[in-house]
């Protein structure tokens, strides 16, 4: 096939075998692509997505170790996934305001529950931060539009980025453990959300549920299960400030 020999040409690969694993599991680049564009913004387009995918590919065949235990496919797919979350992140096309205003959400909230000791209510949010309530949600939506919808990418967590999760390359335990300590953080954080947050959260990572499906079951419009995504990411942020504070945007 001439895209076969084209990645060939483009790694400086000649080897039948890697070019029958290019061809082989160039299907499942597609397939993840697919799914992956069902859960971003309409912005992205699903042939960037497999442009990127396929030099993730690429990169997995050059550098698959089977005595590390896991399948290529499994392999692969981490590596595919990676390099179009590293494209998506690469090209991000939110404005710096939208940057920043989520930065201040994420501290109104932080502030509003250190206060209080307790889930800091919209209203709340919105009164701290000198807006009506339907600017705050504008804000919300504005943020959950603008870019990616990840852990690892909402929270800004270095190492923890889904084309890292098998790294041969990998040589300090301490990374390990520190990525340990963050998880479990994390699912505390996480099972101390809203009920209503947990579920949004629940049904979009676990089931893998789009926002349209969503907020069928939940019975609201899709905007706002948006909305409320991107609230729980920000709690999260607030809550784990300590693991993920960088320098303010300016």
């Amino acid at each position: 096939m001439a895209m076969t020999n084209g990645f060939a040409m483009y790694t400086g690969e000649n080897n039948t075998n890697f070019d029958k694993l290019i061809q082989d599991y160039a299907t499942l680049v597609k397939r993840i692509a697919h799914h992956l564009k069902g859960r971003l913004p309409a912005s992205v387009q699903v042939d960037d997505l497999i442009q990127s995918g396929m030099i993730g590919l690429i990169e997995a065949a050059r550098k698959y170790e089977p005595s590390k235990g896991a399948s290529f496919e499994t392999y692969a797919g981490i590596r595919i996934r990676g390099a179009m979350l590293d494209e998506i992140r690469k090209g991000d096309w939110a404005p710096r305001s939208v940057h920043r205003n989520s930065r201040r959400i994420a501290d109104a909230i932080r502030y509003i529950e250190s206060s209080t000791g307790r889930d800091a209510q919209d209203q709340e949010v919105a009164d701290a931060l000198e807006m009506t309530l339907d600017e705050y949600h504008h804000h919300l939506q504005d943020g959950a539009g603008s870019r990616l919808f990840s852990f690892e990418e909402l929270l800004d967590q270095p190492g923890e980025r889904e084309g890292e999760l098998v790294n041969p390359d990998q040589t300090s335990p301490l990374e390990g453990i520190a990525s340990d300590k963050f998880k479990g953080h994390l699912a505390e954080a996480i099972s101390k959300l809203p009920e209503r947050e947990q579920l949004v959260l629940a049904l979009y990572y676990d089931e893998e549920l789009n926002l349209k499906e969503i907020g069928a079951v939940l019975e609201v419009s899709e905007s706002r299960v948006s909305q409320i995504h991107s609230q729980a990411a920000l709690r999260l942020r607030s809550r784990l400030a300590d693991w993920t504070d960088t320098p303010s945007e300016h």
